[in-house]
């Protein structure tokens, strides 16, 4: 099991950067070779579903996951998601915050618990440096687009 926190701030008002970062389909332009298909009607709310699928041919694996929180921002305040992963091969859950950043703009919490089946405890370290490294470029290309 890895558990980790990101942190970024960006210029985005809280509203833009929480639309950005909980776009499901849009995950797939920034992390390579992904795929998102969202399996319930819109709008997000808590009990959707969705799954991207990573990989390429046989080596590819199916991450489901469900909306279990859904608080939105209003205006002036923060909004928070959490998400639990109910695949064969990963588990865990994400919680996603975007708050009102100091001077303005937005101020972005990701904290993921991330286990992968059949991995020996020993992997845990270069597991949690892949992720890392991993969800910190979707977040930032997720709140880079346009």
């Amino acid at each position: 099991m890895v558990l980790f926190l990101l942190e970024r701030v960006t210029p985005h008002p809280v509203d833009q950067s929480w639309r950005r970062l909980t776009d499901w389909p849009r995950h797939a332009d920034v992390v390579p070779l992904t795929r998102v298909t969202v399996r319930t009607p819109p709008p997000t709310r808590q009990g959707t579903v969705f799954v991207a699928r990573s990989g390429v041919g046989p080596v590819a694996f199916d991450d489901p996951m469900e909306v279990a929180a859904w608080q939105p921002p209003e205006v002036g305040g923060p909004g928070k998601c959490r998400l639990v992963k109910h695949g064969r091969s990963v588990t865990g859950w994400t919680e996603i915050e975007v708050h009102p950043a100091a001077g303005g703009g937005s101020r972005v919490v990701w904290r993921e618990d991330l286990s992968v089946r059949w991995l020996p405890g020993i992997a845990d370290r270069p597991l949690g440096w892949a992720a890392r490294w991993m969800f910190g470029r979707a977040m930032d290309g997720l709140l880079r687009r346009g």
